[in-house]
């Protein structure tokens, strides 16, 4: 079909790891083996930990056990395993061992490569250490750490110990930090002494004090010397991370854990409330991982993979646990993508040689304002696959990514989930693609778009994005609360998870995802995602980003407000005021002309660049915004609220 805007190689889609997988399972396409997957899960896990030679310790007796209900389904019951036994042991006797896992670059160029065998000794000498300090079973480990390798070799041995790991976010304060250590429960903490965050040394460790401090429940901090910092210190409680691994052995043992034994303990933000704790165990989110990344999105051994994300968000889980269970070499790299080089990211996947690269919409506008040209200033042929997760395209954005950039040449393979599951819909390289589409729902996960009768929607009619089965990464719950668990997600239609997003299918059976669905607004009786204004918006070619959002009005029930960034060099105006109104009015009709529109320096977002609608509808209204610790630019919150104070101001004035 002419919409189509990239179709798959024979030889490439044929050479796939979801083609392997199809001959495995005996379909001739990818919507068969999501239907089997949905239909037939223990055949079709089956031949998935066979193709991933995925490991246990005890095999399994029961693949899955839905007696307590969908939304407490239970995996590989009566088997035992551990997310490092799939990450870092099965690589042991194996040309692997002696590959590089982690290529590794500071903001200041310093870089370090540890081989697979590098990274095992390194995960058994701490995990050696955090056990001579009486941590295992059980204990929760908050990791409180920039982009560096000990980030990964942390997390991997918290894991080997049988612990629970707690990624939190580097950019966290200390009250947020806090309040995640008080949910938890959190035994000891991980720390470095300071890094660098666009050319400024940054300590963590008074953060980590002061948070610490209302932390009873915390009896340990070790610190990574990294930065050099001078620093604070706590005799008796604080450990330096060399000291700890000092005389530890190259070899530690792996715990033997229950599959449904939790491991990883990830943190989400809620409209409301405190932050939500998502439960993942030793054998769902590793096996998750795989069916995204190696499965679905065919990330393979062979690849460099750069993917510039916070370990306090699930991404960096996703690569720590899932790059390494492929056997593949993650390129991890601390600070920003256009820092200290406004094309720092470009150079990176040249230098580095990256083959597999994810990116954020969010993170390819930034490019776009400031007129990169990388195509012509870098060497990017070594890329052969583009992920993109974590907010809706807008059409310049991905035309220019996929045309000017990689010219029309590498898939853009769009990716959708969230904390709880990673994903639900995505792309393969076996089927062609649509621009900003999803070419595939996940497997495992009975996806579907439904009406507020919770009933299936036609073709091109947008509705709510759900579950009708229990993937196999879903979270077990959230940490030690299941009644806002079950309001949370389970409680709008029975046994069907609600997701929270706005999607729609076409009559070709591709996805597009409109954005969270308390962003919707309803304007003339019209219900319309924030995605679909913010594209008429950035096709004036006037702005760096946008943030539409509807508000309260007396007369149409809801008014359009907008919220922009501008181009480096474009003047705020009156006269653009009016352009941009003019864009949605065309787009749009008479009844979306906005109501008004907020020229600010930056949007608020989090640190894995969602730009938060709910805070800019919250600020311009006066109310509270809510939660705001995983805001990666806290600034932003009080240019945003000055702004609208003086627009209110300008309003009130006689």
């Amino acid at each position: 079909m002419s919409d189509y805007a990239w179709h798959p190689d024979p030889e490439q889609s044929a050479a796939s790891n979801a083609a392997a997988m199809m001959r495995a399972l005996g379909v001739r396409d990818f919507a068969a083996l999501v239907r089997c997957a949905d239909e037939e899960p223990e055949r079709f896990h089956e031949a998935f930990f066979a193709q991933t030679g995925f490991r246990f310790h005890r095999p399994y007796q029961r693949l899955l056990d839905e007696s307590g209900g969908i939304a407490w389904a239970r995996w590989c019951v009566g088997g035992t395993t551990n997310a490092t036994l799939n990450a870092v042991d099965r690589w042991r006797g194996t040309p692997t061992h002696d590959k590089v896992a982690i290529a590794w670059e500071g903001e200041d160029g310093r870089r370090v490569d540890l081989r697979y065998r590098d990274l095992d000794r390194a995960v058994c000498r701490f995990a050696g250490g955090l056990r001579s300090l009486g941590l295992g079973r059980g204990d929760v480990v908050a990791v409180y750490m920039p982009n560096v390798p000990e980030a990964v070799v942390a997390m991997l041995a918290i894991a080997r110990i049988g612990g629970i790991v707690m990624p939190l976010f580097s950019g966290f304060g200390a009250d947020a930090i806090a309040v995640r250590l008080e949910i938890g429960g959190a035994r000891a903490l991980v720390t470095i002494d300071a890094s660098l965050r666009r050319g400024k040394t940054v300590s963590a460790k008074p953060i980590v004090d002061e948070a610490v401090a209302a932390s009873p429940s915390v009896r340990h901090v070790v610190v990574l010397r990294h930065g050099g910092a001078a620093i604070p210190w706590h005799e008796g409680r604080d450990r330096w991370w060399h000291e700890l691994c000092e005389g530890q052995p190259d070899d530690a043992p792996t715990e033997e854990m229950d599959a449904e034994a939790p491991y990883l303990l990830v943190f989400t933000s809620g409209t409301t409330g405190k932050p939500k704790g998502v439960v993942h165990t030793h054998v769902g989110f590793p096996a998750k991982a795989l069916i995204d990344l190696w499965l679905m999105l065919d990330c393979k051994d062979s690849d460099r993979v750069l993917w510039m994300s916070d370990m306090g968000w699930v991404v960096g889980p996703l690569l720590v646990y899932g790059v390494t269970a492929i056997g593949a070499t993650l390129v991890l790299v601390e600070g920003a993508p256009n820092y200290p080089d406004p094309d720092r990211m470009w150079r990176l996947v040249e230098q580095h040689r990256v083959s597999y690269l994810g990116v954020a919409p969010t993170t390819i506008r930034t490019f776009l304002a400031q007129d990169s040209t990388p195509s012509k200033s870098f060497d990017l042929s070594r890329v052969r696959v583009l992920i993109s997760s974590g907010e809706a395209w807008t059409p310049e954005a991905w035309r220019w990514l996929f045309e000017d950039v990689f010219g029309r040449r590498v898939p853009i393979l769009n990716f959708s989930g969230g904390t709880e599951m990673i994903g639900i819909v995505g792309c393969t390289v076996t089927e062609p693609l649509k621009p900003a589409g999803f070419n595939c729902a996940v497997p495992g996960c009975g996806a579907d778009v439904v009406d507020e009768s919770g009933r299936p929607t036609l073709p091109g009619v947008t509705g709510e994005l759900v579950m009708r089965r229990p993937s196999i990464g879903l979270t077990r719950g959230l940490w030690h609360d299941r009644e806002r668990y079950l309001a949370t997600y389970w409680s709008t239609w029975p046994e069907v998870w609600h997701h929270g997003d706005f999607a729609s299918r076409d009559a070709d059976g591709h996805w597009y995802v409109h954005g969270r669905s308390d962003d919707t607004m309803k304007i003339a009786g019209k219900r319309t995602g924030p995605a679909e204004i913010e594209a008429l918006l950035m096709a004036t070619g006037k702005l760096a980003e946008a943030a539409a959002v509807a508000v309260p009005d007396p007369i149409k029930g809801s008014a359009l407000v907008i919220a922009c960034a501008l181009k480096e060099g474009v003047a705020e105006s009156e006269a653009l005021k009016a352009e941009l109104s003019q864009a949605v009015v065309r787009g749009l009709g008479v009844p979306f002309s906005p109501k008004a529109v907020l020229f600010v320096p930056d949007l608020p977002k989090t640190r894995n660049l969602k730009i938060m609608r709910r805070v800019v509808r919250a600020l311009f209204v006066g109310d509270d915004p809510g939660d705001l610790s995983s805001l990666a630019n806290p600034e932003a919150v009080q240019a945003l609220r000055a702004r609208a104070a003086a627009l209110h101001g300008a309003s009130a004035a006689p």
